[in-house]
């Protein structure tokens, strides 16, 4: 399978449609009932989206296409992405070869535990509440995973441990927050851990005395760290030394680490929009975590390694391929299908490299050519169809966007109208 991905990322971006469904269809990335679905338009009945929603009135479709040149923890990888934004997917499949011909991408997760949190919004005294919890806490520990969590259990996983935290109300006295740790095997989690946090009520309501308020996971799993590292050993050095300047400015600047980690983002979202993951959550988690000093700051950093380039992803990245949308969506287990990851943790460390990759891809841009070269020569096509421009004219519109992109340096929709007026002109003139 390696070698056969490898041969078909040559020219990939070059083929037709139907030539790339062929294409990942004759390595077994996709099956033929893959390719009929998509090739009638995916999935249609609504009667489906029906049991996610309410008051549903139909879909909203956006792009699905695939990165290519990603070989990660060795092993090739084709990624699909879902995203409406130009360049995402060109970038991420260009920055991967890259890394495949100088370098290395490697990751790992660091923890297994998601958090749920229970809080007593007033206690008379704390001390006391964390001395009577901690108490009864193995006790309460072998309750949940008997009555509630018997599923995760019986897979490896379930409720591992109790914590107690004080959190200051800001008036002089405390709440207690009780954190339930949970490994939740290859499912995200969060409705078990809901589960859990609910069952956990009445029993702490009645070894301490206090009222318990509210019930909820939190989705800053600093218990559970997804790390991606891309080292690349053939790099001009003064790229080096830029890229290394550009990150430095992210972590220490939050005006710019907003915009690096919303690039990051461009690499993880797509793939959790594909498998049907809950991007919310995972992006509420990431910036909770880069906000963990007291300063928002980048969640990746580059760094000259010698006469190489390292590069490192280090966030809470919780996933499942078990459970919703995942494994009901026909559109989404197609895509579990293509990436063939097996496991949560498996999935997470993908999404990690890409998220990394797509980085890197962006910080060498704005520290050569700048962004808008490379995005706004991708971006002439939407120019040119925004402009009204008919499927014969979108080619002779985007070449002379090119070339108008070239000497000034910048484009817009206005440019695209002219010049789609312009060549009306000529063509009625030759009539």
């Amino acid at each position: 399978m390696t070698k056969q991905l490898r041969d078909i990322f040559q020219g990939f971006s070059k083929l037709s449609r139907e030539e790339r469904l062929q294409a990942l269809k004759d390595v077994g990335v996709l099956h033929d009932s893959d390719v009929d679905y998509l090739a009638k338009g995916g999935l249609r009945d609504t009667s489906l989206g029906e049991k996610f929603i309410e008051n549903v009135i139909g879909y909203f479709q956006i792009p699905l296409g695939v990165a290519t040149n990603f070989r990660i923890d060795g092993k090739d990888f084709v990624i699909p992405m879902a995203v409406e934004e130009t360049s995402i997917v060109a970038a991420a499949s260009k920055t991967a070869k890259w890394i495949r011909e100088s370098g290395t991408i490697t990751t790992e997760v660091v923890g297994a535990e998601i958090i749920g949190q229970i809080q007593c919004a007033k206690v008379q005294d704390f001390a006391t509440f964390e001395k009577q919890l901690l108490a009864q806490k193995n006790y309460m520990i072998e309750i949940s995973n008997r009555e509630v969590a018997f599923g995760l259990v019986r897979r490896g996983g379930g409720v591992r441990d109790i914590v107690v935290r004080r959190v200051p109300r800001g008036d002089g006295s405390d709440m207690a927050v009780v954190h339930v740790m949970m490994d939740p095997c290859d499912a995200m989690g969060a409705n078990i851990m809901n589960q859990v946090c609910e069952f956990l009520k009445e029993p702490i309501e009645q070894f301490t005395g206090e009222k318990v308020t509210m019930c909820i996971l939190s989705n800053l799993v600093d218990s559970k760290i997804t790390r991606a590292t891309v080292h690349i050993t053939d790099i001009d050095a003064d790229l080096a030394e830029k890229i290394a300047e550009a990150s430095l400015f992210a972590q220490q600047d939050p005006y710019r680490a907003a915009t690096n980690n919303k690039g990051v983002l461009n690499g993880i979202d797509p793939i959790l929009v594909a498998t049907g993951n809950d991007w919310r959550a995972v992006e509420a988690g990431i910036h909770a975590y880069a906000s963990r000093t007291g300063q928002y700051r980048s969640i990746t950093r580059w760094y000259r390694d010698g006469k190489g380039l390292t590069g490192v992803f280090e966030a809470p990245l919780i996933v499942g391929t078990v459970g919703g949308v995942t494994t009901l969506h026909p559109t989404a287990m197609m895509c579990m299908k293509m990436l063939g990851t097996t496991s949560a943790n498996d999935l997470s460390r993908v999404i990690a490299a890409v998220g990394l990759v797509q980085n890197l891809g962006a910080l060498k841009a704005l520290t050569t050519v700048g962004i808008i070269e490379g995005h706004m020569k991708l971006h002439t096509k939407n120019l040119a169809l925004g402009a009204g421009a008919e499927e014969r004219e979108i080619p002779l519109v985007q070449k002379k966007l090119e070339e108008i992109l070239a000497i000034r340096k910048r484009i817009s929709l206005s440019n695209a109208i002219d010049v789609l007026k312009e060549l009306r002109s000529q063509a009625s003139q030759k009539l």
